[in-house]
């Protein structure tokens, strides 16, 4: 056996995909998950069969409940966190104080383990949104690029300074670590709150011939699908010199607009409408893409799926739960999932 792993927040999508392939791998997986945004559907419910698998329903923000977890793990990946707009709008200083908390709970977690090789804790891109606002931000984006705060008046900024003061928690807690930095990951299992599977299900819904409206179709994306994203992880947690290291998971090219986005889920489902461009989102950056020269450097990876092979595969996946859905009525609580 290859060691074992904690993953909270492992219901998750980034999660999920990420003890899949641990498992396949060798290793022995532990899940912490309260299940307020993680979903005990039916993937995870058979995953839970493996004899390497242990699924525990636990809320990290109670000091308390990290009691029942054992003191034999190696590596924990801390993707654990309120996000989504809808919490990060209307509860702001919770999404500040619980992230933190969780994070000083994982660090204490980590210090009582006996034999703790690193902690891997889950960043944002938008640690950058900053400097993009207020300076010359490079693009693709490298992960020594200096972080500039934005207004402390603006709700949407909490999710992203509790990240900052995560990275800088993990480095000043003599506790072994790496930050990774995730940007734009999609693929099956993801929820709706992104814009591949939002148009996806917008596409699916519309009748051959009528309009789709695109958001900001001129802002560029690059895209990392699941597969390509996980196994950056697995070799970080396979990789000592990682160790203090920040890496961008993510993919730096293709950069393409939203529009071209669109156009690809067009062709992958067949569906023959016509882009209608809307307005821009506000607080939407008009770039972003990662630069992964680390990753290259230390990890001797390179992404592997192409974003209209990506596309393809997470379309085989939502059909048949925008199909399950609708058979059910339960297709207008997919689109609620938003957040």
């Amino acid at each position: 056996m290859m060691g074992n792993v904690l993953i909270t927040g492992g219901a998750g999508f980034i999660g999920f995909h990420l003890a899949q392939k641990l498992v396949d791998k060798g290793y022995r997986v532990v899940i912490a998950d309260n299940f307020t945004r993680g979903s005990l559907d039916t993937e995870l419910s058979e995953f839970m069969e493996k004899p390497n698998v242990v699924v525990m329903d636990l809320d990290l923000r109670e000091s308390q409940n990290l009691d029942s977890i054992p003191s034999d793990f190696e590596y924990v990946v801390h993707l654990a966190a309120i996000i989504g707009v809808r919490n990060v709008v209307e509860r702001p200083y919770e999404v500040l104080v619980e992230n933190t908390r969780m994070l000083e709970n994982v660090i204490k977690l980590c210090r009582r383990q006996k034999s703790f090789s690193r902690l891997l804790f889950a960043s944002t891109s938008e640690v950058y949104a900053g400097t993009l606002r207020y300076f010359d931000l490079e693009v693709p984006t490298p992960e020594d690029s200096p972080l500039t705060v934005e207004n402390l008046d603006n709700p949407r900024t909490s999710y992203m300074l509790s990240k900052i003061l995560g990275e800088a928690m993990c480095r000043n807690s003599d506790v072994p670590f790496t930050v990774f930095r995730p940007h734009n990951i999609y693929g099956p299992r993801m929820g709706m709150a992104h814009v591949i599977p939002e148009k996806l299900m917008q596409i699916w819904k519309a009748h051959s011939g009528g309009e789709i409206e695109v958001a900001s179709p001129e802002h560029t994306r690059t895209f990392c699908f699941i597969d390509d994203a996980t196994e950056m992880l697995v070799r970080i947690i396979a990789n000592d010199e990682t160790s203090g290291e920040t890496v961008n998971i993510g993919a730096d090219s293709p950069e393409v607009t939203i529009s071209d986005v669109v156009r690809l889920c067009l062709k992958v489902t067949g569906k023959a409408l016509t882009l209608i461009p809307g307005s821009d989102t506000p607080g939407s950056p008009s770039r972003r893409a990662p630069e992964i020269a680390t990753a290259r450097r230390l990890l001797d990876f390179e992404p592997v799926v192409s974003l209209e092979e990506g596309i393809e595969k997470t379309w085989e996946w939502y059909r048949d739960v925008f199909s399950q859905a609708q058979n059910t009525g339960e297709i207008n609580d997919l689109r609620r999932n938003r957040s």
